[in-house]
């Protein structure tokens, strides 16, 4: 009579033989051969493209007017603001303000929150009218 030990039959002079299934490969020479990479950002998972193409397309009777666009980034330590606006070259920046440089008027610490956030996107808007030369028409 034969015993179970372990999973294994004891007992028995030949182990039950079984067909491996037949299991096609699909990503063969051919598939790899056509295959097309994504790009970087988006395989960094960075940039949604169609969304990104919603936001900077332009109306046709506005050709090559400039639709620029606030930038918001927060980081583990600081918010980070920028101006921008996209062309064909790539996206151009008008300004930048970091809260980092908050410090310098006045703001010790505390760079990560919703008051820094605001006074970063605050500061970014002054240097922005300061370039255009609006700063005077426009007091803050």
């Amino acid at each position: 009579k034969p015993q179970l030990v372990f999973g294994i039959v004891l007992g028995l002079r030949s182990l039950p033989s079984f067909d491996m299934a037949l299991v096609k490969v699909l990503k063969n020479k051919a598939y790899f051969k056509r295959f097309q990479v994504k790009p970087r950002r988006r395989r960094e998972g960075k940039t949604d493209y169609r969304a990104r193409g919603k936001m900077v397309r332009q109306e046709k009777s506005k050709f090559n007017t400039r639709k620029y666009r606030l930038i918001v980034r927060f980081t583990n330590r600081r918010c980070i603001c920028q101006i921008a606006y996209a062309t064909i070259r790539g996206d151009m920046m008008v300004a930048q303000a970091s809260s980092d440089e908050l410090s310098k008027y006045g703001v010790p610490c505390g760079h990560k929150n919703y008051a820094a956030a605001y006074c970063t996107g605050l500061l970014v808007a002054r240097r922005v009218l300061k370039k255009f030369g609006l700063d005077e028409k426009f007091k803050g």
